[in-house]
């Protein structure tokens, strides 16, 4: 499967790219956000949703601690997982799991997945650089993906 690559200098850069995946997100789609803590899968989260609402001032919390927050955005209903503290299978269908996925799901932490993990998804790792800087690697959406370079 192909990677795309991607520079992220800077917070803002990394809206910019999680505002053009939310442009061509649609229900049914998953997005899988990986890498370290502080990479930043929140902020990327925050963005994506920010843009799919098309407002720049809504209050994104972490999901940390309730594992899914869902919004109704102007592309479809998204839920935000963070599976950091998942536990097992068990605990992925008491959040909803398998109904969400007529949706669309932003998952953080997708490693907590398993083999729930959408094939088809669109998995963003993000890497840690010097002080703001990231780097994004994208695979997935082979009929999409090339937008987002």
């Amino acid at each position: 499967m192909n990677a795309i690559e991607i520079s992220l200098p800077d917070l803002a850069a990394t809206e910019q790219l999680a505002a053009r995946v939310a442009a061509l997100a649609r229900p049914g789609d998953a997005i899988l956000l990986a890498g370290p803590l502080g990479a930043g899968k929140t902020a990327f989260a925050r963005a994506f949703l920010r843009a799919a609402t098309g407002d720049r001032r809504l209050e994104v919390p972490s999901p940390s601690f309730t594992l899914v927050q869902s919004y109704d955005t102007g592309i479809g209903v998204v839920h935000h997982f963070d599976l950091w503290r998942l536990d097992g299978r068990g605990g992925l269908a008491e959040l909803g799991w398998d109904e969400a996925r007529g949706d669309i799901v932003l998952v953080e932490w997708p490693d907590r997945l398993g083999s729930e993990a959408p094939e088809d998804a669109l998995t963003i790792t993000l890497t840690l650089g010097v002080g703001e800087a990231r780097r994004a690697t994208l695979v997935g959406w082979p009929n999409r993906i090339g937008r987002l370079a």
